[in-house]
């Protein structure tokens, strides 16, 4: 598996690891995966990847597949679905043909859902001599580990349903006997036990960490390997990628991150790779790319004491056009997005900060929704779910999924759980052993895959207190992105599919004021869908860099905003050189914003000054 911040290399890494795997071991299946909901395995193999495994041309013992989670679900669907919807009934006051609209409605978490229960059955199925995963960001990788424990606690939900069942046809008949329902329970149990096993297993399986020689991308993989550790998934070693070096040595400022990572390393391999003068696409540059790859030694990690002094640099100076002032045009939410690694993070915080320090009549919140925080490492100091006041009007704050879910859980889910156990049953005695109970214990549990929910709960929270002139959203990369914005959508139809089922079963579970309450949050959730789309209202910023897996991205990611009505105007172009503008036909109705490379400085903070200054265009006289 190999994982890490956004934007470091793990793609064009995975696809050269699949390749050296299979040039090593010709007569072995190498499987290359992506679990990406937002992939580029095409954009850097220069071929078409889908959902079907395909063999690569020039290595047939590669076999190349971008898993599609809704192609994934219809065939989850046709498996399993009739003992599901079974399973469900037995557990619920509801009939087995009131749960088939759920099957066409937004998952929250389908992605990483869909990937582990694939992944599973490759493994269990031995699809192929060995695998490569090519992961999410780190904090997507992490919410589809943690999938593991929320299965355990849904099938152990589907268990007291069957269990409710059998005790009733036991009461009844006066003898049971299992049904297809404890056969599905026992196989997925048993799929899930073999899954984890090979997953935490250091023999077999290892999870390799990529960054780059940044003091974010270190922070970000020095939790990141944390978190592994407490998920029991071995580390295989880390790749530091895009070295820059001088006269054939590394520079001094990429040494002392090379030594933080080794420090962060747990006495694993510490590879690294020079920085490449063109983008290693396609087969060949790939194969030229990997024997690149060496062991960090001493050399690389001891800093060179006459390069201490640094030289005072002088700061880039603005290009025109900058992006116009959001504050004086009266928008309220900016959403800062684009490919993991890009820029969004630095981005985001030097627009608020800019435009917090033009307007201190105005205040204004910079908050994260992405899953794996990099907010805090821009500011320099650590955040929190409780907001930060950075200056007299600038809040900052990294959003806490379980905090927003505890909350969320208290205002709806509690009840929910309640209202779907149908606790007026007839058979009250059976009803409250295996009803409510399974029904809450699925609640209680962690829901990996819903900060995009959550998320917008938030942001809808706040819209409507009014107390900020301008919010800016640093928000997950493309894939993860785009599902936030699919929130409004999704959870809508999940809350009119529950009023179609109170309507009846209205006599059976009453609970007038909770629906009433459910139908204030859907207005809520429309009214906040309505906002996205008004230009007046929301901007959407995406940001690039001058890479052909970026730019595809991007690319794709503007027409599909444009599909869903989404506003988007601006363009930045991040580490802008001169001579290296953009091609005028991929952004024909978006203003390019050239942000130049940010001269070194000692924090991540001295750089958002930087691009403060850099973005926004100065005011008119």
């Amino acid at each position: 598996m190999v994982s890490g911040k956004g934007g470091v290399g793990k793609t064009t890494l995975s696809c050269g690891f699949a390749r050296q795997l299979a040039q090593q071991h010709p007569d072995e299946t190498v499987l290359l995966l992506s679990t990406d909901p937002a992939h580029s395995l095409g954009d850097v193999l220069q071929l078409t990847v889908d959902n079907t495994p395909t063999p690569l041309p020039d290595l047939l013992n590669v076999q190349v597949r971008a898993l599609d989670a809704a192609a994934l679900l219809e065939q989850f669907r046709a498996d399993y679905g009739t003992v599901l919807e079974l399973l469900v009934e037995r557990g619920s006051f509801v009939e087995g043909n009131d749960l088939s609209p759920v099957w066409d409605m937004g998952w929250p978490g389908l992605d990483e859902l869909m990937a582990l229960l694939e992944i599973q059955r490759i493994l269990r199925d031995r699809e192929a001599d060995r695998v490569v995963v090519d992961m999410a960001p780190s904090g997507h990788t992490l919410s589809l580990f943690a999938l593991m424990d929320f299965l355990d606690t849904l099938l152990e939900a589907l268990g007291q349903f069957q269990q409710k069942h059998r005790t009733l046809t036991e009461t009844l008949a006066g003898r049971y006997t299992p049904d297809h329902a404890d056969q599905f329970i026992a196989d997925m149990r048993h799929d899930l036990e073999q899954g984890r096993a090979l997953i935490q297993d250091s023999d077999r399986t290892a999870c390799w960490v990529i960054g780059i020689p940044e003091p974010m991308s270190w922070a970000e993989s020095d939790r990141f390997i944390t978190a592994l550790g407490r998920l029991g998934v071995p580390i295989g070693g880390l790749v530091i990628n895009r070295v820059l070096q001088e006269s054939g040595q590394v520079l001094d400022s990429h040494r002392r991150v090379l030594a933080e990572f080794e420090a962060i390393a747990q006495g694993q391999p510490v590879l690294w790779v020079p920085a490449q003068t063109q983008e290693p696409l396609g087969g060949v540059a790939l194969d030229a790319l990997m024997p690149q790859l060496m062991p960090l030694t001493s050399a690389q990690t001891l800093a060179d004491p006459a390069a201490e002094i640094s030289p005072i640099l002088q700061w880039p100076q603005p290009i025109s056009p900058g992006v116009e002032d959001f504050v004086s045009a009266g928008r309220r939410l900016i959403v800062v997005g684009g490919k993991g690694g890009v820029g969004k993070t630095t981005v985001s915080a030097a627009l608020s900060w800019g435009l917090a320090e033009r307007h201190p009549e105005a205040n204004l919140r910079v908050m994260s929704i992405d899953p794996a925080h990099s907010l805090g490492d821009a500011f320099g100091q650590p955040l929190g779910h409780e907001p930060t006041l950075l200056l007299s009007n600038l809040q900052v704050q990294e959003v806490s999924a379980d905090m927003v879910l505890d909350q969320f859980r208290t205002d709806y889910l509690w009840e929910l759980a309640d209202m779907m156990a149908g606790d007026g049953d007839i058979a009250s005695g059976i009803q409250m052993a295996y009803g409510p109970a399974a029904w809450r214990q699925i609640v209680a549990q962690a829901l990996p895959g819903i900060d995009e929910m959550l998320s917008l709960i938030t942001v809808m929270d706040l819209l409507e207190r009014n107390e900020q002139q301008l919010i800016v959203l640093d928000t997950a990369p493309t894939g993860h992105l785009l599902r936030f914005l699919e929130m409004p959508t999704a959870l809508g139809d999940w809350l009119g599919w529950i009023f179609k089922l109170w309507i009846k079963y209205k006599d059976v579970v009453g609970r007038v004021e909770f629906m009433g309450r459910l139908r204030t949050l859907r207005q809520r959730v429309l009214t906040a869908q309505d906002k996205l789309k008004d230009p007046q209202h929301t901007e959407f910023i995406g940001v690039v860099q001058n890479q052909t897996a970026i730019l595809a991205e991007a690319s794709r990611l503007n027409h599909t905003l444009g599909d869903r009505g989404i506003a988007q105007r601006y363009i930045v172009h991040n580490r802008y050189q001169v001579g290296s503008d953009l091609p005028a036909e991929l952004f024909p109705h978006q203003c390019v914003v050239r942000l130049p490379a940010l001269v070194p400085s000692p924090s991540p903070f001295g750089q958002v000054k930087q691009a403060a200054h850099l973005l926004i265009a100065p005011e008119s006289p």
